[in-house]
Formats: C-alpha cells, sequence, structure tokens
C-alpha cells in the first residue's frame, strides 16, 4: 500500500492549533466529516467505504473499515432509538462514539487537547522528537490501555495502525504533522487530492501513449 507524501523531514516542536480553539465547535465532527459523502450529517458504510477509497485504500481494508465502523458507532450516535441495520452515524453525537483506552487528544466534548496531543511525543518518541516509529506507536497503544477495556484496545489498534500503514513515510516514521491533520479531518482531504491528482495523472499519460 503506497505510503503519504509526507514529508520525513524533521519538523519544528511548535506545532499551530489554528481550528483547534477550545471554544471551537466539537472538533471530533471535523475528523469524521469527510466521509459524509452527501453532507446531510449521517454516515452510512457505503459512504465510509467510498471516503477510504477516494484516501487511497484497496478494496478489502475499505469493505472491513465500513463494517467495522460504522457497526461499532451507529449505535452510540444514536441513543434512544431502535437498532438501524443499515448502520447510520449521527455526526451531531459523534462524541458519544468515543472510546476509551484512547490518547485523550478528544476530550468527553469531542474537543481537541492540545497538551494530550504533545504527550504522545514527550513520552513516547524517542528516536525522532516530532515522529513515531512503529514500535514507539506500538508501546503508545500499551500505555494507553484500561484494564479489561477490550473494545477501546481494539478500536484504538485499528485506528492506528491503519494510519501508520496509509501515512508513514519513506523512513517508516508517522510524522506529528501528519497525526496533527488527522485530527482535524485535513488530512483525508489532502489525500484524496493527492489520489485524485494522480489518478488524472495517468489518464493523461495513458491517453498520449
Amino acid at each position: 500500500m503506497a505510503s503519504s507524501s509526507t514529508d520525513s523531514k524533521t519538523h519544528s516542536n511548535s506545532i499551530q492549533y489554528e481550528g483547534f480553539d477550545g471554544n471551537d465547535e466539537n472538533v471530533l465532527k471535523k475528523h469524521v466529516t469527510f466521509f459524509d459523502r452527501n453532507m446531510d450529517g449521517v454516515i452510512y458504510p457505503w459512504e465510509t467505504f467510498q471516503g477510504f477509497r477516494a484516501i487511497g485504500c484497496g478494496i478489502f481494508l475499505s469493505s472491513f473499515a465500513s463494517i467495522f465502523i460504522n457497526a461499532g458507532l451507529s449505535g452510540k450516535t444514536r441513543p434512544g432509538k431502535f437498532p438501524n441495520l443499515l448502520f447510520p452515524i449521527e455526526i451531531r453525537n459523534i462524541q458519544k462514539a468515543k472510546h476509551g483506552s484512547d490518547s485523550g487528544v478528544y476530550d468527553t466534548e469531542g474537543r481537541f487537547v492540545p497538551s494530550k496531543f504533545e504527550e504522545i511525543f514527550s513520552k513516547h518518541a524517542r528516536k525522532n522528537a516530532n515522529a513515531l516509529t512503529s514500535d514507539e506507536l506500538s508501546g503508545m497503544l500499551k500505555a494507553n490501555r484500561v484494564p479489561k477495556d477490550f473494545g477501546g484496545w481494539i478500536g484504538s489498534l485499528a485506528e492506528w495502525k491503519i494510519l501508520y500503514i496509509l501515512c508513514k513515510d519513506k523512513n517508516g516514521l508517522l510524522q506529528k504533522d501528519t497525526i496533527r491533520a488527522v485530527y482535524d479531518g485535513s488530512l483525508f482531504e489532502m489525500m484524496a487530492a493527492e489520489k485524485a491528482s494522480s489518478k488524472k495523472k495517468a489518464g493523461v499519460k495513458a491517453a498520449n501513449c
């Protein structure tokens, strides 16, 4: 699977938190809005599938993600409602689907917590102050585990490992700027734009052959 084009150079320790104002809207909503393909406030499994395909994931991973994510989050975002076998995720309630054993970068209201974001690197980044290796990422996941929170363990493992597979640079590092971008959802837009651009260039090249 192709890696992200994120630069592997050393980034500044100073990260600007534009869009992460503590009084801003639920930032967790921004994180998931990319997958609301028709922008109606509800994400269905086929939209999750389309979103993953748009950022360059294969059919198998996109299918797995659409089932795993929607089946796991739908009920939590629809409190008091009967189960829906179409597994819709209501974005307005996405903070209710926040699982345990996570980094704490989103608070219970879905807001971004800068100090928790910085802790990811101050506690776990050893080889590069502004990036995580695969082993460091695994160490972070283990450190974040809440006893007997098996659902949280699985959720965190799936999220971070998929992110690492998709976005590690050529040196096998998951860069700080990349992780920051995934929290506000802007990474998905960038990846989709890169995929669309690559596809367009390939089409032009084929047409000129």
